[in-house]
């Protein structure tokens, strides 16, 4: 009874349209980059550079999901879309799951360069906003939890899931089409 259940919910899947996958990829990654600007700017939390290529990477996500959305790619465009967001996804969670492997087994010294304030005071400000928009901190340090999962766990599981979701939907409409 279970696989049954399971088989209609990913045939299901793969017939929601292009369009509204791509448009939910995009509002679901703005909604995350939004929580990581709020985590920063009222938080507190500055970001290591860890933490920004991973937001990068949500970022190129989620802009692809914008255009695949506004697109709505037929055939071998939605292969194009789903090559170009694998590789995205496959770049975040490999970062994200480089940070989670620092902060369970922290480095004696932190590879991820100055903080902010050290920055600052040690560099003029032509040289010092560079590495400031490279983020700050140590990509070791757990400054923030949610159920006992630190931001680069629900990056990961984020990225995870976007390939997930890529992998079922191809196989799905591929089983489909035959």
């Amino acid at each position: 009874m279970g696989a049954f259940h399971s088989g209609v919910l990913l045939q299901m899947f793969s017939r929601i349209p292009v369009r509204f996958l791509g448009l939910a990829l995009f509002a679901t990654c703005a909604a995350l980059l939004a929580v990581g600007l709020y985590l920063q700017h009222v938080k507190g939390i500055e970001p290591c550079p860890m933490c920004i290529m991973q937001r990068y990477a949500m970022m190129v996500c989620g802009v692809l999901g914008l255009i695949a959305g506004l697109h709505n790619p037929r055939g071998r465009g939605i292969l194009v879309y789903a090559a170009l967001l694998t590789v995205s996804a496959l770049a975040g969670a490999g970062i994200a799951a480089r940070q989670s492997w620092m902060q369970w087994y922290p480095p004696a010294v932190s590879e991820c360069g100055p903080g902010l304030e050290y920055m600052l005071e040690s560099f003029p400000l032509s040289s010092a906003l560079p590495m400031i928009f490279r983020g700050a901190g140590d990509c070791s340090a757990i400054d923030w939890t949610l159920l006992g999962l630190t931001i680069a766990n629900w990056s990961f599981l984020v990225f995870i899931s976007i390939l997930v979701g890529v992998t079922i939907f191809l196989l799905q409409r591929h089983k489909n089409q035959r």
